[in-house]
């Protein structure tokens, strides 16, 4: 994914015979399943669609191409390494002077807002002076950076240097040493875009999954999406635990798809904006939501804040959930998911 997504929720629904016996004599043809994959945002893109009958096929494969060029614009707009990009344009004249932004660039830093004011800034998309030093890649330096190198970077972190005027169409960067990176929220802000495309076009039983941000509407064919929550420590991307859902959004964030290990320590990419470290009371969290642009924000907001801070903000807020693993192997589920989660096996140690 970008810079903020972790772990991924999983795919678990068994498929569909292809027909089905419905009463005497009759015959039902089960619905049929349409599939793509693409390269978008940085990650596959996977969408799926039950649809009625074969002549449905092509609606829905130019619902799919609208998605995937959805996707396209939206990263032209958001992503930080996209040259002339509003958020690069945004950064380049930082404490200098507002920039003319697209509605959705204001949208998407507006909901940023939100989560880092529900989150006490523990969601921060100005962490990006961060990256300078801390790097997750294979191809990188892995390495952990010293403390005055952190310190000097931390300074640099603050969500409140974000100002947004919808009247004018501007976003500005007060201080000149901020940097934003919506890699923490944009690629949710895509999915409630694809959603709406698909929904517009008809179709009502179908999945968008982009990296660990996932939507499912309606059904699996007969069955409801049975969604699997993966093991921190597992192997092969096995899940501990699946849920099942329509009409929802999934997000998740964790410990271990961008990390290295130095000394017997695991460094991670989900860095707390207080101390410039990984955070470090979470393996995994997962959100159930109804908005994905929110959820993704949050997977990360309450992995940082922590299972206490982060449980309490979650029962707080209206149709948002979770599932957390702590930093020490357990699972706390909230109260909205009571008794429609299925513990497969506790997480590995």
């Amino acid at each position: 994914m970008t810079v903020d997504i972790a772990i991924r929720a999983l795919l678990v629904a068994g498929g569909l015979a292809g027909v089905l016996a419905c009463g005497a004599g009759r015959v039902e043809v089960a619905p049929q399943v349409v599939e793509e994959r693409r390269l978008a945002m940085g990650s596959e893109l996977h969408l799926t669609a039950y649809i009625a009958s074969a002549p449905d096929e092509p609606a829905a494969r130019a619902a799919f191409a609208a998605v995937y060029a959805e996707f396209e614009r939206l990263e032209a707009l958001l992503s930080v390494w996209r040259a002339g990009s509003d958020v690069v344009r945004l950064n380049q004249a930082a404490g200098v002077t507002p920039v003319p932004v697209h509605d959705d660039t204001r949208r998407a830093l507006r909901a940023a807002a939100q989560v880092s004011a529900w989150t006490d800034g523990k969601f921060d998309i100005t962490f990006g002076a961060l990256a300078e030093v801390w790097k997750f890649d294979h191809d990188q330096d892995n390495r952990v950076p010293t403390a005055a190198e952190i310190a000097a970077r931390v300074r640099r972190v603050d969500h409140t240097a974000v100002a947004v005027d919808d009247g004018r169409g501007t976003a500005f960067l007060t201080r000149g040493d901020v940097r934003v990176h919506l890699g923490g929220i944009g690629k949710g802000y895509a999915v409630d875009h694809a959603v709406a495309l698909l929904r517009a076009a008809g179709l009502r039983d179908f999945m968008v999954q982009a990296g660990g941000d996932l939507f499912v509407g309606g059904r699996a064919g007969d069955t409801p999406w049975r969604l699997g929550i993966q093991d921190p420590r597992g192997q092969g991307g096995e899940p501990f635990a699946s849920v099942e859902l329509g009409d929802a959004t999934v997000s998740t964030s964790g410990d271990y798809e961008r990390f290295f290990e130095q000394d017997g320590v695991r460094y991670h990419h989900i860095l707390d904006p207080d101390t410039g470290q990984p955070a470090r009371l979470c393996r995994s969290v997962t959100i159930v939501a109804r908005d994905a642009t929110m959820a993704d924000g949050l997977s990360t907001g309450v992995f940082i804040l922590g299972p206490e801070r982060g449980m309490a903000l979650v029962e707080r807020l209206a149709d948002v959930e979770a599932v957390i693993v702590t930093a020490d192997n357990q699972v706390r589920i909230s109260s909205g998911l009571q008794g429609r989660v299925t513990i497969r096996h506790s997480p590995t140690p």
